[in-house]
């Protein structure tokens, strides 16, 4: 693989398979795992009903369910977990598989830099050395103008112009309140839990925006019916039977409890408690240190790691998975019951999980052989027009590795060096890398595969590929001009000195 010797490039994929395995496949598993405790529970059905209760119309449930309710589970989980969960959640709502993985994928892009309680950023300054609360604030003046353009992007991907437009104070709401939060909390708070509030804030702020405004008509797909007048009869059939509040709260408590799990999971402090006492760790044989990666890559010669954590624990697949468990047994499930059910869960999932194994099998070998760097290093021959290329430097990583983390970590030095070299602020560059690599996580291969393997179309992934492909790229150019519009219009806007993280 790119002239690296046959050892090292299959020790390269199974340590991939085996990264996928416990870090993505377990995290996917675990989620749909729960899914499969709600249906099994009834209480997927009132959850159902409870998001038709706010709105039957299909273009505003794809921006509660798949934009805000999509970011808090990134914000908490990341790594799959939004468009998983979510994605269960459209089908069970009634939307065609391919609408629940591909627009499950486009709604989860401006969220991605702050995932999993803001891994990417915290690797970024790590590998960057540059401060952390810049880097947040820097990104938190970039992607809160995509996180407007995003859920109009997102009705309009689904539905024509008539009928986007017919919606678009609901899409302000959502785009404005989400936004200004992740602003707000990047800039001034921290950089934890950006995703968790401004998932948090937009739900909420959209819901009670929908108690007083209804759109003149109720969007549904062709095969439901023709769209209706707003309260129509067709309208007040969506919400047949009504369910108490306690009776709501009942069906959403397995995913409260989810996220309350995996927000304890992410906690520092929880987490390396539980790592200090159960975590094995092994150098990959073979591959530890073996290959070096050299300037201008990197600022010196460095040895590339290669680590393999047993954090079965602490993993977040694991909290996910003790959720299922805690809720199905508040919910009156048996343990024998949960078991036949995680069963039946790891039968149906089982070409999902291998998929997904070796899909990071590829990417780690990507990775080890130095095609990553050579294709990065490619884009810093583009003199004044790096900042637009460099944007894309960061979607390149994140469509390679299937991660903002993996992606900063490859190429944040790169962005440092090379924004030093051409005299751009390193700050603006570094944070570019995450702000366009979230534009590059529809197209990466363990998104798609954990999209279609959470919508059952399991196959399917190239033709959701062709579909996502020119959205993430245009999305990716808007970036790009709003990174290059701060590096030759508004310098003075990027941030130094900032101190919200300690």
């Amino acid at each position: 693989v790119f002239g690296m010797p046959f050892p090292l490039a299959g020790m390269s994929f199974l340590y991939g398979v085996g990264f996928g395995l416990l870090k993505i496949a377990w995290i996917v598993l675990a989620a749909v795992y729960l899914y499969d405790v709600s249906v099994h529970t009834g209480q997927f059905e009132i959850m159902k009903e409870s998001v038709a209760g706010i709105t039957a119309d299909r273009r505003l449930q794809v921006l509660l369910v798949a934009f805000c309710f999509g970011a808090f589970i990134e914000g908490a989980a990341g790594f799959g977990a939004p468009v998983a969960i979510a994605g269960a959640f459209m089908i069970g709502l009634g939307f065609k598989p391919f609408y629940a993985a591909a627009l499950n994928l486009l709604a989860n892009t401006s969220p991605v830099a702050w995932g999993a309680i803001g891994t990417p950023v915290h690797t970024l300054a790590a590998v960057s050395g540059l401060p952390e609360s810049d880097l947040s604030a820097m990104i938190g003046r970039i992607l809160p103008i995509t996180g407007i353009i995003v859920p109009f992007w997102l009705v309009r991907a689904m539905v024509g112009w008539s009928e986007t437009v017919e919606v678009l104070p609901a899409i302000l709401v959502v785009g404005a309140s989400f936004s200004l939060t992740q602003y707000f909390w990047s800039n001034h708070v921290d950089s934890n839990l950006v995703d968790i509030a401004g998932g948090i804030v937009s739900l909420a702020a959209t819901v009670i925006f929908l108690r007083f405004w209804k759109p003149k008509r109720i969007y549904r797909f062709a095969d439901e019916g023709a769209a209706v007048p707003s309260g129509g009869p067709q309208h007040a059939a969506t919400g047949a039977r009504k369910y108490t509040a306690a009776q709501i709260l009942k069906a959403w408590m397995p995913f409260a409890i989810l996220s309350i799990f995996v927000l304890l999971w992410g906690l520092p402090a929880i987490k390396g408690a539980i790592n200090h006492a159960t975590t094995p760790v092994w150098n990959v044989p073979l591959l530890h240190n073996a290959v070096t990666r050299a300037a201008p890559v990197v600022m010196k010669p460095t040895p590339e790691a290669a680590r393999y954590d047993f954090n079965w624990l602490s993993a977040t697949g694991t909290g996910c998975f003790i959720a299922a468990i805690v809720a199905g047994l508040l919910l009156g499930l048996r343990p024998a019951q949960l078991a036949k059910i995680f069963w039946h869960t790891l039968k149906r999932m089982k070409t999902a999980v291998i998929a997904i194994s070796f899909m990071l099998g590829l990417g780690f070998t990507t990775r080890y052989s130095g095609l990553d760097a050579v294709l990065g290093l490619a884009f810093t021959r583009t003199g004044w027009l790096f900042p637009f290329f460099g944007t894309f430097l960061g979607w390149l990583g994140v469509a390679l590795t299937g991660s903002d983390t993996s992606s900063n970590a490859l190429f944040g030095s790169l962005q440092r060096i090379t924004a030093q070299q051409l005299n751009l602020d390193p700050v603006l560059m570094c944070a570019a890398n995450s702000a366009g690599g979230v534009m590059g996580k529809m197209v990466d291969a363990q998104s798609i595969t954990v999209a279609t393997s959470a919508t059952n179309q399991v196959g399917n992934e190239g033709i959701i590929f062709r579909w996502v492909f020119w959205h993430s790229i245009a999305l990716g150019a808007i970036v790009g001009l709003i990174v290059l519009l701060y590096a030759y219009v508004l310098p003075g806007l990027v941030p130094h000195g900032l101190t919200i993280v300690k």
